[in-house]
């Protein structure tokens, strides 16, 4: 039996409402978006629908998603329905998507046709770009995230210890007794996937290779506050910090690795602060590692990077989902490890794992920030694995 996500049954409520806006479902590759519609089309009694994908189909036929809607169109009055439901995967890969989308709709819209419409979409980036230019007012998005760890503890058992070496990938859980054929999978069918088909096929890259370098790269840092300039010194051939920086915002774009801003009040200084690296996916940070699971549980100073990037990932998908804006801070020898801010309200959070105990560096943040709360997260404060447990939008 498939896992019941909890969007499903926010889809199933607005596809039950009248016909007011597209629903569009966003979020990484392989997070279960296809699955979500497809258990909703289950379930939809007598609605006719229609599901069509543009896999195989090339970029520049242009007619395609006209077709599809021909195509419910007639299953509307053939079968005398009171409204049907169109649903187009991946729509983003066909050229001028979004205008014909308006077409559509807006004609279905005049000759009072109720035909109700969910685009899916991985590249998040052109979606949006698409959505925002031509279809203004007319939509509304459902944003589908890595899955947290109680998604994976309920579907695949995994205990919290496992979720900061495996992450939150479903499609890779069957493998998880044979890392070598994990980290194959996450590597070839997750990452190189991702880059190939929602970034390369569809952004202009002029270095792909750099792109990629850029991606192992700042997995291998996750948690870590590295400048551009310093990783651009373990690459060849590797461009200008603008190429670099553009490449992060594509490689946020895909669910894949963010770059968080230093938190300031100055908007100007928070733009050119040096990046804490940050993966979307653990799985992606141990894809790349030379270790195993095993050997990262006797290793107490990775151990502790390890859950200091598994907490970025839990905020990450706040950031996401949540519209919460995430930050780290540091002044000479302070440091904050995250800061998550949302409806001008602040707080901070400081992560302890491990034996060893971090010199207590809130003052410095409390007096120069005051922020609305500072919460301690491991060692001597709220339990690691709780605080996965929790959505982000709950500390506000």
């Amino acid at each position: 039996m498939d896992y019941i996500k909890q969007e499903l049954k926010l889809l199933q409520g607005r596809v039950a409402e009248p016909r007011h806006f597209i629903q569009v479902i966003l979020g990484p590759r392989q997070v279960g978006k296809t699955t979500v519609v497809r258990q909703l089309l289950k379930n939809l009694n007598d609605m006719p629908f229609h599901f069509a994908a543009s896999d195989g189909v090339p970029s520049s036929n242009f007619n395609w998603i006209d077709q599809q809607w021909q195509i419910i169109r007639q299953k509307l009055r053939t079968e005398n329905a009171t409204d049907a439901l169109l649903v187009i995967d991946e729509i983003q890969k066909i050229d001028n998507w979004a205008e014909i989308v308006k077409s559509n709709w807006d004609a279905d819209t005049f000759a009072q046709l109720n035909i109700k419409v969910i685009l899916l979409g991985s590249a998040r980036l052109l979606l949006q770009q698409g959505l925002t230019e031509s279809l203004s007012g007319r939509f509304e998005t459902i944003y589908m995230n890595h899955w947290s760890l109680q998604e994976m503890k309920d579907a695949f058992g995994y205990s919290a210890e496992e979720y900061v070496w495996f992450g939150g990938y479903p499609g890779a859980a069957i493998f998880t007794k044979d890392e070598d054929r994990w980290k194959s999978y996450v590597i070839d069918s997750l990452a190189e996937t991702t880059i190939s088909k929602d970034i390369l096929m569809l952004s202009r890259v002029d270095k792909p290779a750099l792109l990629k370098r850029l991606f192992e790269l700042g997995s291998a840092y996750s948690g870590q506050i590295l400048s551009i300039t310093k990783i651009m010194g373990q690459m060849q051939d590797a461009g200008n910090t603008t190429t670099l920086s553009h490449y992060v915002e594509l490689l946020d774009s895909a669910g894949m690795l963010s770059g968080l801003p230093k938190y300031t009040p100055d908007m100007a200084r928070q733009r050119a602060s040096i990046p804490k690296w940050q993966v979307q996916n653990m799985a992606y940070q141990s894809a790349y590692s030379n270790l195993n699971f095993n050997e990262l549980l006797t290793n107490p100073a990775l151990w502790g990077r390890h859950v200091e990037s598994t907490i970025g990932t839990h905020l990450i998908r706040g950031v996401k989902k949540d519209k919460i804006q995430l930050y780290y801070w540091r002044e000479k020898n302070d440091e904050m490890d995250f800061v998550m801010v949302k409806n001008n309200k602040v707080i901070g959070l400081e992560v302890k794992s491990g034996n060893k105990i971090k010199a207590d560096r809130t003052k410095a943040f409390v007096n120069q920030i005051h922020p609305d709360k500072v919460y301690l997260i491991g060692t001597g404060g709220m339990p690691w694995e709780e605080f996965l447990c929790i959505e982000p939008k709950e500390f506000f």
